[in-house]
């Protein structure tokens, strides 16, 4: 087999108008938190999942944050969120001056055990943050009944998860509010950004206040909140409208891709993350496998030697130094970080890398 040049593990699909739509902005000079393409975006969107309100923010950790801000999360609430996530799900949290509950997560899924969500209620608790991790979504059916029955608030963490569904319905729309990232590095991306939803037009009207320096609504130049500049560029707006466009090619593609390495990868010592249910339609932003425990590193500097990049699961973030000071164990997400890889997983990879990565994945192991 010949060895192809160096294989990321995601790189951008920019095959749409985003090019047309990005001059646009520069030929017009509306560049910056103002111009057609952010209402024509935030618009496509929230009919594109189905929700009542969308507002485009500069990336989706801010969005995490603004959440949380328009939940009214403050000093003295705690937050339930998993601690197999990115860090960018936990570090709002305490920005607000919340505190972070961690929960574990289930060995099938990778999604957060809501058994364990209800070990970690106490009267301090406010919400629930949902990760939808890596493109699979989280039982949105237990986590609803629980949230139900203790009064909790529901925020969904959709960063990894565009077009993934749960019993037919876009995950981001169960929750009182739900955001989403378009990094680089996702499923649809404006390079840096993201977008917070919700049904609620209240919650709408705090998002939009908040996001836009604490600006009153109907008075220029007043603030009558202490507000962020969190707002979208129109040119990250008109890459994302591009991207929105072609956002079921895309998702198809990346269905596509997890079916060859499916076929491909069939027999070896590995489990692969999967749907766990037939009412799951997972999105594949990553298309994620778990090696034998202790042998995970040597896989992956063995894909990097024959060019191909690719990244381990996210360590749990009740490792981490800062949120450390409390030993806890998480067995299931200690062990799915120990032995997870995510692989080189963007829309338009060819046939022959995805042979090739498998290829050199099976002599690895």
């Amino acid at each position: 087999m010949i060895t192809p040049n160096f294989i990321p593990v995601y790189k951008p699909s920019l095959l749409g108008n985003e090019k047309k739509y990005v001059n646009d902005c520069l030929d017009s000079t509306w560049i910056s938190s103002k111009g057609k393409y952010i209402d024509l975006f935030e618009t496509q969107f929230k009919h594109f999942i189905g929700v009542n309100f969308a507002a485009g923010v500069c990336n989706g950790t801010v969005a995490i944050h603004l959440a949380l801000v328009a939940l009214g999360i403050s000093v003295g609430d705690e937050v339930i969120v998993p601690t197999l996530t990115y860090i960018a799900s936990v570090n709002p949290i305490v920005q607000v001056g919340a505190k972070p509950i961690f929960v574990d997560s289930h060995k099938d899924s990778w999604q957060l055990d809501e058994k364990d969500i209800e070990r970690k209620i106490t009267p301090r608790t406010k919400a629930i943050m949902v990760v939808h991790l890596y493109g699979h979504a989280a039982n949105m059916d237990a986590i609803l009944k629980i949230a139900n029955e203790h009064n909790l608030m529901i925020i969904e963490d959709c960063a990894e998860a565009f077009g993934t569904k749960f019993r037919g319905q876009h995950v981001g729309t169960f929750g009182d509010i739900a955001t989403f990232s378009f990094f680089g590095n996702k499923t649809i991306t404006t390079g840096e950004g993201g977008m917070v939803v919700t049904n609620d037009a209240t919650l709408y009207d705090r998002i939009c206040r908040y996001r836009g320096q604490g600006l009153a609504k109907h008075r220029t130049y007043w603030h009558d909140v202490i507000g962020f500049n969190y707002r979208m560029t129109n040119i990250c707006a008109a890459i994302g409208l591009a991207q929105l466009e072609r956002a079921n090619v895309l998702i198809s593609q990346k269905r596509q891709l997890a079916q060859k390495y499916d076929a491909l990868l069939t027999g070896l010592s590995i489990q692969i993350h999967r749907p766990i249910n037939s009412w799951i339609e997972h999105s594949f932003w990553m298309y994620s496998i778990l090696v034998k425990d202790g042998i995970r590193d040597k896989v992956i500097q063995s894909l990097f030697d024959a060019n191909i990049e690719t990244r381990p699961v996210f360590y749990p973030v009740h490792t981490m130094p800062m949120y450390a000071q409390h030993y806890e164990r998480h067995k299931t997400a200690e062990e799915i970080a120990r032995r997870g890889i995510n692989l080189p997983s963007w829309p338009d990879i060819s046939d022959e890398e995805i042979q090739y990565v498998a290829q050199i994945l099976s002599d690895s192991l």
